[in-house]
């Protein structure tokens, strides 16, 4: 049974990570409301990861760092600081997370972070430039921080597709956006969280020992495909 911290666990794709690896593993979950399952193998600290100071955390094998934004409108009609804001939330709150937890993950057993970034960042989709450019910049620190640390620990990066979480609910608040949707994929569907989980689940794992400074592009054929 390993220990993993996931920063961002009480909603969404963090909740849906948090549930699946539960059954066999000791979770920390960090976030400002509670998740709602109680588990003899979860511990929770309330905690804004940008205002608050982290919990001490003895020991722990990976990091699942989970905040994000979706802030789309035109770029006349983005602020300085909502681009700051998103900046904050999806990149410094990673470090912050990463600095403070990097010594105790070091002595885990196969350590390992899990980021997140955004189709976006790849493919180029109107009103999208306040959130490809902070979730660029967690690929940039993944591939960094991947060759810095490649001795020591192992992180990478997962970029979805619209997933059906709260945080996505303005893309797919109507049966007409979310036929829309879903026809713009090739694969004609998108991400539940648990798929995502479920990418997060093998990226923490043994099997992907291996596997270091990667954005895989969870895309459901989006990015990788012109049918």
């Amino acid at each position: 049974m390993k220990t993993y911290i996931v920063v961002g666990g009480s909603k969404g794709i963090g909740n849906a990570i948090v549930t699946t690896l539960l059954d066999q593993h000791k979770v920390i979950n960090l976030s400002r409301t509670a998740p709602e399952q109680s588990h003899d193998n979860l511990t929770h600290y309330n905690c804004d990861v940008l205002n608050d100071e982290l919990p001490d955390i003895d020991s722990a094998d990976g990091l699942v760092y989970c905040p994000g934004s979706i802030n789309l409108k035109p770029i006349s009609r983005f602020s300085l600081d909502e681009f700051r804001e998103d900046y904050e939330i999806n990149v410094i709150g990673a470090v912050k997370a990463i600095q403070k937890y990097l010594n105790v993950i070091k002595n885990g057993q196969n350590p390992s972070i899990v980021l997140f970034s955004t189709v976006a960042a790849k493919l180029g989709m109107p009103f999208h430039a306040s959130v490809a450019a902070a979730k660029s910049g967690v690929e940039g620190l993944v591939k960094s921080l991947g060759a810095e640390l490649a001795t020591t620990l192992r992180i990478n990066a997962i970029a979805p597709t619209v997933t059906n979480t709260e945080l996505a609910s303005k893309l797919l608040r109507n049966e007409k956006m979310i036929e829309n949707i879903t026809e713009r994929h090739p694969m004609k569907k998108f991400l539940e969280p648990s798929d995502v989980a479920g990418m997060a689940e093998f990226l923490l794992s043994d099997k992907s020992s291996s596997i270091s400074g990667q954005i895989f592009e969870m895309d459901c054929g989006i990015v990788s495909f012109k049918i």
